[in-house]
């Protein structure tokens, strides 16, 4: 059984079939590295509900076609073309990931995502809150958004927010990526498998084996990552309330990673890095993913009709001049009552999120 995502052209951007009792998914765009379009979304999600239903399927797998990773993100040329012209599709494809983000963290079987190679955005979206999420060697796990004038979604806020200490504060700031062994030590991964023996995972899975066990026989100690051995100036540094204490603890400390640090989260949209402090922080206290997720819906549609998301997109992405011009330009002009708009019910209503299924304990 094989059923897609058709684009215009034809081509099968999510590739569906069943293997042995397995439910296969295959981003295929490998060319933009496996980036998310809205009917990509939307086949995976029913791709989903249907093997819920179906006692055939014991577990489902994702992986992402090509050798440069699972997924870079969402569709930002979208999110451009709505910030210049007012449109909307992009808060209908937010809605409708979000949603399948929801999913993905309550899904009733064992839900195995292959965080090969490239993992950003809403990558981390379809995989981070599975049940069983295997990183390689090769792993680049990030939350890039701050660098194109938006704020961590796919539920990155409770994800981040819930890293050992303040690494999760470091990683959304500077939109630096994790290694797989970052990635397992900071909750967003669980086992790594050497990259050259993933299709071994796989044959052992189609061939009925659970995945406990197939992780038993092929995963490897991940070590110990970069991020612990920086816990100390990390977490003084970022424990500060504003982004602008953070910036000077982080140049007054005197290790050169916490220089280069700030000078990453300097290069960033002001207000952005404003509101993702905010959304981190209060993603913190919140109950669970769904009330994050209902948040940072809010913060996004905010996000599209600010001037910082058309002009980070387009100096990163559309012109590539790595020049953007924020506005407010500096941190000192952020308006703490305009960053207290971004958590308002947009003027469409809050995400509504659907509820009911169970989700397996399977790590």
């Amino acid at each position: 059984m094989s059923t897609a995502a058709r684009p215009a052209d034809g081509t099968d951007q999510v590739i569906r079939r069943v293997e042995g009792s397995v439910g296969r998914l295959t981003l295929n765009r490998p060319k933009a590295i496996n980036a998310l379009s809205h009917a990509m979304v939307l086949a995976m999600t029913e791709a989903l509900d249907d093997w819920a239903a179906d006692d055939a399927i014991t577990c489902v797998l994702v992986d992402g076609a090509g050798t440069r990773g699972l997924c870079a993100g969402g569709d930002v040329r979208l999110f451009h073309q709505d910030a210049l012209t007012g449109g909307t599709a992009s808060i209908g494809f937010w809605a409708d990931e979000y949603r399948l983000n929801s999913l993905i963290a309550r899904y009733p079987k064992p839900y195995v995502a292959l965080m090969d190679g490239l993992v950003m955005g809403g990558g981390v979206g379809i995989s981070a809150h599975g049940s069983v999420r295997v990183v390689t060697e090769r792993s680049k796990i990030g939350m890039p958004e701050t660098g194109i004038g938006l704020v961590p979604d796919v539920g990155g806020t409770w994800l981040l927010s819930r890293m050992p200490g303040e690494t999760g504060t470091h990683a959304a700031l500077t939109a630096g990526t994790l290694s797989g062994a970052d990635a397992i030590a900071g909750g967003l991964a669980d086992h790594l498998v050497p990259a050259d023996r993933l299709p071994e995972l796989v044959d052992l899975l189609v061939a009925g084996k659970p995945p406990a066990d197939a992780l038993a026989t092929l995963a490897v100690p991940p070590g110990e990552g970069t991020l612990a051995a920086a816990r100390g100036w990390i977490d003084s540094c970022y424990a500060a309330g504003s982004v602008a204490d953070i910036l000077d603890r982080l140049r007054a400390h005197g290790d050169p990673a916490a220089a280069a640090a700030a000078d990453e989260i300097a290069a960033k949209s002001p207000t952005a890095l404003t509101v993702t402090l905010a959304a981190l922080r209060r993603a913190a206290a919140l109950a669970d993913l769904d009330a994050a997720l209902v948040s940072e819906f809010r913060v996004s549609v905010a996000c599209l009709r600010h001037h910082d998301l058309a002009e980070g997109i387009r100096a990163q992405i559309i012109d590539k001049d790595r020049s953007p011009r924020w506005s407010p330009g500096t941190l000192a002009d952020v308006d703490d009552a305009r960053v207290s708009e971004f958590f308002a019910a947009p003027a469409g209503g809050d995400l509504v999120l659907a509820r009911g299924v169970a989700r397996a304990s399977t790590r």
